[in-house]
């Protein structure tokens, strides 16, 4: 990163500001497992130079955009560490990256194109933004909120990082809409693979056996519940943009508010269901004698 300058560092965090009786449990279990994806990135950054294996220019974008993720990582463990001194970073991530892995030698894209390549790392930006800003606005501890708020920025300028190359691209490979559309919906189903359900139990178990479905409702349980129409209704236009569509005001407001209450629903689903075993155990349970 010392070629370029105007990045921030770990300096310009207020570690002084951190305020223990502001912090929330259940955003700490989920910024523990975002520190994980984060620090993954060099390896991220290592496959796109692989694919990329003949742009130079992209090669350096790839490894400056791995090594600001990397710091992100570093950033959300200090914070992590400074809630739980318990928090063994170092050893949870080499589980979690001994478990998820990238083909980093592959010189063809899992996507079947750079461009689709591109499209899918625009999608990553634009939710990875998105979920900052809403633990931003979500959070009251000082230290935290500037985390986040220097790592949504980052987000958003990697955002347009990848879409200026999918310009490029595009122009070269002439990838459609639908491909691009389809590219799209393929990342975000991603969303419920093992890569966010393990760093969730990378980051949080305490010695029981891996479950990727109840990981992951445990972590959506907890990381959709901060979503708000205006985080989703931004990240609509920018994914729009990203697979070809002009973005509407009226159809991303829709989409928007659609997106929020599946959102949320996914959340109180699993909220139900945890009241639904409790209610179940408490109506098993005899009546204390007095």
């Amino acid at each position: 990163m010392t070629d370029h300058p105007t990045h921030w560092t770990l300096d310009d965090i207020p570690w002084g500001s951190f305020d223990p009786s502001k912090v929330d449990p259940k955003m700490l279990s989920i910024v523990k497992g975002a520190a994980m994806v984060e620090h993954n990135g060099g390896v991220y950054a290592d496959y796109l130079s692989s694919v990329f294996h003949d742009d130079p220019e992209f090669q350096k974008a790839a490894q400056r955009w791995g090594a600001e993720e990397v710091q992100h990582g570093k950033a959300l463990a200090r914070w992590a560490k400074l809630v739980d001194p318990n928090f063994d970073f170092e050893t949870r991530f080499a589980d979690f990256s001994s478990k998820i892995t990238l083909p980093t030698t592959a010189d063809r894209s899992v996507r079947g194109s750079r461009c689709g390549e591109l499209v899918a790392r625009c999608m990553v930006e634009v939710g990875t933004s998105s979920y900052y800003t809403a633990l931003r606005e979500a959070t009251d501890e000082p230290v935290l909120r500037a985390i986040c708020h220097n790592i949504a920025r980052d987000e958003i300028r990697h955002y347009k990082l990848f879409y200026t190359h999918l310009a490029r691209y595009h122009e070269i490979e002439r990838l459609g809409i639908i491909r691009r559309i389809a590219v799209g919906i393929s990342r975000m189903s991603e969303s419920e693979d093992d890569e966010l359900a393990y760093a969730y139990y990378a980051a949080n178990n305490v010695g029981e056996p891996y479950d990727r479905k109840k990981c992951f409702r445990a972590y959506m349980s907890r990381a959709y519940g901060y979503y708000r129409p205006h985080h989703v209704e931004r990240g609509l236009t920018l994914i729009f943009k990203a697979v070809g569509l002009k973005p509407h005001a009226k159809l991303t407001s829709w989409s928007a508010k659609l997106a929020c209450h599946f959102l949320n629903f996914k959340s109180d689903q699993r909220t139900s269901t945890v009241h639904q075993v409790m209610r179940q155990r408490l109506a098993r349970t005899p009546s204390p004698t007095r």
